[in-house]
């Protein structure tokens, strides 16, 4: 079962290294770079997370948006985007506790 408390940084940073990323170093946010590709990377657990202040755009946001959550909170994560439409392109990855598995959950069809 994942620590649901704590949000899946290392996970993330993995996976992205996994797809051929560079990631930066940092906290539960950070930057991976690939080719043209450049996509802001939040890491969530969701059970204690204020959502809003990682969701918003910040006044300059992001063409790319990947969020990253433990695999049993990435539907309710997916659906909350949804609802929200954000201003950007966005994706959910949900990762498995023990980091070897993980699915990518695209934006809602129509999506900016």
């Amino acid at each position: 079962m994942a620590p649901a408390s704590i949000p899946p940084t290392t996970e993330a940073r993995d996976v992205f290294r996994e797809l051929g990323y560079t990631v930066s170093e940092g906290g539960r946010e950070f930057v991976a770079e690939r080719k043209w590709r450049r996509v802001l990377v939040t890491a969530l657990c969701m059970d204690d997370d204020d959502l809003d202040p990682y969701l918003a755009d910040g006044g300059e946001t992001p063409r790319l948006r990947c969020f990253v959550t433990w695999r049993e909170n990435a539907d309710e994560l997916q659906q909350h985007l949804t609802s929200l439409k954000p201003p950007y392109d966005w994706a959910v990855i949900g990762v498995e506790s023990d980091g070897e598995e993980f699915s990518v959950m695209e934006g809602a069809p129509g999506s900016p």
